[in-house]
């Protein structure tokens, strides 16, 4: 346990060690006055003035360096022969050119886009990486799978103008983006099977349907065993090959509107049985049966 000093008092603090900083760091005490002309307080907080009275020093602040809109990089937009650099890796030459995306969010969407100018590399890079996002992400919406094809096919003009460049001159101040795999070598290329198989999904139930079914066409009715003489309330019924062994019925005759079906297929002689599909868009399928 230490004792305290003769007389209750303490040795003065060291000269350095308190109070404004030694010479050499920052600058001067005598800098920071007052409006009134008094010493004003140092510490942190307090800015110094932007202007001194004659005699004294003043601290200012440098003006921010302004560059130009896009370059936040800090790199000019031209080279010093006019050229335009890229605004993403600074190298020349660039062109001028706006890389387009889409993404469906079934019931919103959203539209990309990544403006240049482009070096040879960025340019071909951007282009690959968005339309591989559009492949995968563009689809998933009614008005989606139609923009979206027509986004992609936007940027082919766009990507015509950077292959006509030559490669990025060495010596920019940071390096090319780096293309990647070309577009059908990466698994993004995939996403070109979904409106494949949506159109695929869309012809096959439309040649399933029995509203597009035409006199010759067989039929089975998928809900069940029809028995002779009652009939299905809810039948399911599809269009098949006449080959199928599946194929119950072939359509002898297809008469529009309503009615009695009976009626409607009393005028095909080989007719003994029917399908009838209710409302303003309603049909009779007139069938002759294939099995007893």
């Amino acid at each position: 346990m230490s004792t305290p000093p003769p007389n209750g008092s303490y040795p003065p603090p060291p000269a350095q060690g308190y109070g404004p900083p030694a010479q050499g760091f920052g600058p001067p005490a005598e800098a920071y006055q007052d409006p009134a002309g008094g010493q004003a307080p140092y510490g942190y907080g307090g800015l110094p003035p932007q202007s001194a009275q004659p005699g004294q020093q003043a601290w200012q602040q440098p003006a921010p360096q302004a560059y130009p809109q896009g370059y936040q990089q800090g790199w000019p937009a031209t080279d010093e022969q006019g050229n335009l650099r890229c605004r993403f890796c600074g190298s020349v030459p660039a062109a001028e050119a706006t890389f387009y995306g889409h993404q469906g969010l079934l019931i919103m969407m959203r539209f990309l886009s990544r403006r240049g100018p482009f070096c040879r590399d960025c340019g071909i890079a951007t282009h690959r990486a968005m339309t591989a996002n559009s492949l995968l992400q563009g689809w998933w919406g009614l008005l989606s799978s139609v923009i979206n094809p027509i986004t992609m096919l936007r940027n082919l003009p766009q990507r015509a103008k950077i292959n006509k460049l030559p490669p990025p001159m060495p010596g920019g101040p940071t390096t090319p983006m780096n293309p990647g795999r070309p577009l059908f070598r990466r698994p993004a290329a995939l996403g070109l099977l979904i409106p494949v198989l949506a159109i695929g999904l869309i012809v096959y139930s439309v040649q399933g349907s029995p509203d597009y079914a035409n006199v010759g066409d067989c039929v089975q009715n998928k809900s069940g065993a029809v028995v002779a003489g009652v009939e299905d309330k809810n039948p399911d019924v599809q269009v098949i090959s006449c080959s199928d062994p599946g194929a119950e019925a072939r359509v002898v005759g297809k008469v529009d509107g309503g009615g009695s079906p009976k009626e409607a297929c009393s005028k095909f002689d080989d007719a003994d049985g029917y399908y009838v599909k209710q409302g303003s868009d309603g049909y009779t399928l007139c069938l002759h049966f294939l099995k007893p």
